[in-house]
């Protein structure tokens, strides 16, 4: 590829990093700046552009929409971007969510902890809403004699109920479905005989 085929097609797929971004940023708190979305996902064209195989018979917009959506939730990764607020309100969420759950011997559902925050079913969503960005957040190095506050207080119950598992589970089924969208037909379609139907590898390959 040469260099004005490349700067043809940065502009022609840029308009496809704001409408990631903007897509993103509705489930982020205001404080985050558009512009810092917007400049990972361009580093996410631009690796794109330079892994991209059209051999495997993958349309470059659909690689680099994965690609541009990964970089910029690796940038999110690296800021600890929660307003001082934003995780005093997880970490009374959650332990409230914690408390009702030991009381009542279930997870506790959004109606229950909405009620002993003293809040509305209406501003509790809104709230969860908020620390839905908080999933985002790289947790990979949390030990026991670390701080949950330095992890912006992600400290996730595994009830079922949980609003923090609720949420993690939607975006880690975002990113799966987007990244088996950018496979070739053929390697969609061993998943889903695989997964979904239930044929063995050795059935599949027959």
């Amino acid at each position: 590829m040469t260099a004005a085929e490349r700067d043809a097609l940065i502009h022609q797929t840029f308009p496809l990093i704001k409408h990631v971004a903007h897509r993103l940023a509705t489930r982020l708190p205001s404080n985050i700046e558009m512009r810092d979305l917007i400049n990972a996902g361009v580093l996410g064209l631009l690796d794109a552009i330079d892994k991209f195989e059209p051999d495997r018979n993958v349309k470059f917009k659909t690689y680099a929409e994965v690609r541009i959506r990964g970089a910029i939730l690796d940038s999110l990764r690296n800021l600890d971007w929660a307003p001082r607020s934003l995780r005093r309100r997880s970490k009374d969420l959650e332990r409230t969510s914690t408390d009702l759950t030991q009381k009542l011997g279930r997870p506790a559902t959004d109606e229950e902890i909405s009620e002993a925050m003293g809040e509305d079913l209406e501003n509790f969503h809104a709230l969860v809403d908020q620390l839905h960005g908080l999933t985002i957040g790289s947790f990979d190095n949390v030990n026991d004699s670390e701080d949950c506050d330095s992890y912006l207080n992600y400290c996730p119950d595994d009830g079922a109920n949980n609003p923090y598992a609720k949420f993690e589970t939607r975006e880690l089924s975002s990113l799966l479905t987007d990244a088996i969208d950018a496979l070739p037909e053929k390697e969609q379609l061993v998943l889903s005989l695989y997964y979904y139907e239930e044929f063995t590898m050795k059935e599949i390959g027959a």
